[in-house]
C-alpha cells in the first residue's frame, strides 16, 4: 500500500510515520510537480486541505482516503475530481493551543496599544499611559468546539467572563453562559471581545454583519479566527473606520491573500495576520497521534473507527 504525504510546509514527520508503519510505502513530496510524478498508486493522501488541488486528486485513481491535517475541509468539496466515496477525515481537536494564543495576541496587542508602545520605543519616548486589563472583561465566543474550549479556559485564568454562542451545545468547560445563535446580537452588545470561531457553511456566511457591529460597544474588539466569509467585510471596515468599534484582530479574509489595496492594511486599530492561526512550531507532534490512529484504522480496514470523520 502506498501513501502520499503532500507536505509543502513540513506539518508531518514522515520519517517517524514510516517507522510506525514499516510495511507501507510512504512517499513525501513538498512540490506539486514531484507529487504528481509519484502519486499514481497512492491509496491515501495526507495533507493540509487547502494545499490540495484538483490535478493532484485526478492523478490518484485509486485514492480512498484524504487525511486532512486541518480542521476545515470545505476546500475539498470544490474539487471536481474528488469521488464521492473517498473517505475524508480532519485534523479537528489539535489546534486549540495555537488558536487560543493567537486570540490573546490580538486582545493584548489591541487593548495595550502595542503599536504605540513600539512607536514610543523607536522614538525614545517615555510616556506612562493608562493601561487596560483583560481582567473582568467579557469575551463572547461564537462557535463552541475544541478550540473554543481551550480559549475559554485560558480566558478564565485571566479573570474574564466567558459567553458562548452555539445551537448544538448548552454546556462546555470554561464557559459561564451559552446562548443560541438567535441571541448573538444580544450577547454581542455585552462583549468587550467578540470572537468568530464558527465553521463555514451556508448558515454562517455573513453571520457577522452590520447589525452585529451596530450593537457592539464602541470600546469592543472583533476577532476573526474562523473563515473570512463568515464576516461581511465591508460592514466591518465601515464600523472600524467610523470608530463604532474599537478594533479588530483578523487572521482570515474574504479574499486571500488579502489584496494590497484593501483598506484594512492601513488601519491603526487592526492587527492582521496571514492565516497563521492553526500553525505551530510543534504541529508535527500535535497531529502525529491522530494520523497514526487513522492510518492504522485505514490499513486494517476499520474505517468506521477513524476519528474526525467528515464523510
Amino acid at each position: 500500500m502506498e501513501i502520499l504525504v503532500f507536505n509543502p510546509i513540513g506539518h508531518v514527520d514522515s520519517a517517524r510515520l514510516q517507522q510506525d508503519f514499516p510495511d507501507l510505502t510512504i512517499r513525501e513530496e513538498s512540490e506539486l510537480e514531484k507529487a504528481l510524478a509519484c502519486c499514481v498508486h497512492a491509496e491515501a493522501l495526507i495533507a493540509l486541505a487547502h494545499f490540495v488541488e484538483d490535478p493532484l486528486i485526478a492523478a490518484m485513481p485509486g485514492l480512498r482516503w484524504i487525511c486532512s491535517l486541518t480542521s476545515g475541509t470545505d476546500h475539498l468539496n470544490t474539487l471536481p475530481s474528488l469521488k464521492p466515496d473517498v473517505r475524508i477525515t480532519s485534523g479537528r481537536g489539535i489546534h486549540g493551543p495555537q488558536m487560543a494564543e493567537l486570540t490573546f495576541l490580538y486582545m493584548l496587542s489591541l487593548v495595550r496599544r502595542m503599536d504605540r508602545i513600539r512607536a514610543d520605543q523607536e522614538n525614545h519616548v517615555w510616556d506612562r499611559r493608562h493601561q487596560t486589563l483583560l481582567w473582568s472583561k467579557t469575551i463572547v465566543i461564537a462557535g463552541i468546539g475544541a478550540i473554543s474550549e481551550e480559549l475559554a479556559l485560558r480566558c478564565k485564568a485571566f479573570g474574564m467572563a466567558t459567553i458562548g454562542v452555539s445551537d448544538s451545545r448548552n454546556d462546555a468547560p470554561g464557559f459561564d453562559e451559552i446562548v443560541p445563535r438567535s441571541k448573538l446580537a444580544d450577547v454581542a452588545a455585552r462583549a468587550d471581545f467578540l470572537v468568530a470561531l464558527v465553521p463555514l457553511n451556508k448558515e454562517t456566511v455573513g453571520m457577522f454583519d452590520e447589525k452585529i457591529f451596530a450593537v457592539m460597544k464602541p470600546s469592543a474588539i472583533f476577532i476573526n479566527v474562523a473563515r473570512g466569509p463568515v464576516v461581511d467585510e465591508a460592514a466591518l471596515i465601515a464600523a472600524l473606520r467610523e470608530k463604532r468599534i474599537a478594533g479588530a484582530g483578523l487572521d482570515v479574509f474574504e479574499t486571500e491573500p488579502l489584496p494590497a489595496d484593501n483598506s484594512l492594511w492601513d488601519m491603526p486599530n487592526v492587527v492582521i495576520t496571514p492565516r497563521i492561526g492553526g500553525m505551530s512550531d510543534v504541529y508535527d507532534r500535535q497531529i502525529h497521534p491522530l494520523v497514526v490512529h487513522n492510518l492504522r484504522c485505514f490499513v486494517e480496514g476499520r474505517i468506521n473507527d477513524m476519528k474526525n470523520i467528515v464523510r
